[in-house]
């Protein structure tokens, strides 16, 4: 997502309940902080193939308790890098929330994913908190981000957030 742009467009990759680290990114590929390697293998437990199939700026779409599991930041790390530009599930795990915003991926807490089915395209407006699903006409609110978490996701994380808010305060 380019800086100011918070309007993303894409189809829907669905999932269930209970995406673990595991399912989007398994253990055997922690030794790497390639992205491109990490990216190349992400979701592939759940859903062989994965990588290969969506195009850049797709969504996933999942349920309740999504990146649940161990704390690996690889996670959020390889849905970013493989292309897809939004997570939207009915809740995430805390510490997936997190890292995912670190790494300024966006993700939405939407209670109903289920009447998202696969193949959809979504328009999500982040800064305002509407969802569209131009499939089906439906619209949604959510809680859209507070102006900081938009400048976080927007910079590309927190890192390079820091890095260009220490910058302009010198």
């Amino acid at each position: 997502m380019k800086r100011g742009e918070m309007i993303l467009r894409g189809k829907v990759w669905k999932f269930g309940d209970h995406v673990n680290t595991d399912d989007i990114i398994a253990a055997r590929y922690l030794n790497t902080v390639d992205e491109n390697e990490l990216a190349a293998h992400c979701m592939e437990t759940a859903m062989p193939g994965f990588s290969k199939s969506i195009s850049r700026g797709d969504f996933i779409v999942a349920g309740q308790n999504f990146g649940c599991g161990s704390s690996r930041e690889h996670a959020p790390i390889a849905i970013k890098a493989c292309g897809i530009s939004v997570v939207v599930a009915k809740s995430f795990a805390r510490i997936f929330f997190r890292n995912a915003i670190n790494i300024g991926l966006p993700i939405v807490e939407l209670p109903q994913t289920d009447e998202i089915s696969s193949g959809d395209v979504l328009e999500i407006d982040i800064g305002n908190g509407i969802l569209k699903n131009i499939s089906t006409g439906r619209r949604y609110t959510f809680h859209g981000y507070p102006g900081f978490l938009q400048e976080i996701i927007t910079t590309g994380g927190l890192m390079p957030w820091i890095k260009e808010r220490h910058i302009k305060s010198e």
